[in-house]
């Protein structure tokens, strides 16, 4: 955050660059690391302060405490490039969207994360609202995948690209996350499989029922 950052602005809402990009960085990479290590609970301004080299008072100044910080690398995590799969085939894109999943959170370095923030979700109403946010602006970016499978005649007119992606992750969160259930790879064909036929039946398209 730029060290010249208004008093009124809202903590973890300013998008510096440069030098105080890379501060909002390390603060993020801070705040991640005492997620995975400590979980929300256990995480604290002062160990953000001690592992980002950023004194607490500006911390607090510039997030207003822990709920600011976590909401803030939520907000940075979703500045990624990431994009939808193009494959070519509608079927094939929904697989590599469900086995992304299966791929993140099978692997406990890159699940340590993502794990973290999800659960912070169920502590904090502003951890759930940065999430939400996150995930809104994530599926948006699926839109173009649908578009695609629509002018190849995929898909019928008015598919909601969220609605899909959302339906390809549930089943595989819901493993994760609720019944604690092992995913791999036959799951994720599952999901796929079983969003492509309702994508055909016009279930994501109601004008087209």
């Amino acid at each position: 955050m730029p060290a010249d950052a208004p008093s009124s602005s809202a903590p973890g809402t300013v998008r510096p660059g440069g030098r105080t990009a890379r501060t909002r960085a390390a603060v993020r990479d801070a705040v991640l690391a005492g997620l995975v290590e400590h979980g929300y609970p256990g995480l604290s301004v002062e160990y953000v302060a001690e592992h980002s080299g950023v004194h607490k008072t500006t911390l607090y100044r510039r997030w207003g405490g822990v709920e600011g910080l976590v909401a803030d690398a939520l907000d940075l995590a979703g500045e990624d490039s990431w994009t939808p799969p193009d494959t070519g085939s509608l079927r094939e894109d929904l697989l590599a969207l469900a086995q992304e999943v299966v791929d993140t959170f099978t692997d406990p370095a890159g699940a340590a994360a993502p794990t973290a923030f999800i659960t912070a979700a169920f502590q904090s109403e502003r951890a759930a609202q940065a999430l939400r946010g996150f995930y809104a602006e994530r599926f948006g970016r699926c839109a173009p995948l649908i578009a695609r499978a629509v002018e190849r005649g995929e898909a019928p007119p008015g598919t909601d690209a969220g609605a899909v992606a959302r339906s390809v992750s549930a089943p595989l969160f819901f493993r994760l996350f609720i019944t604690r259930e092992p995913v791999d790879t036959a799951v994720a064909e599952e999901a796929a499989d079983s969003v492509l036929a309702a994508v055909r039946a016009g279930v994501y398209a109601p004008s087209a029922a």
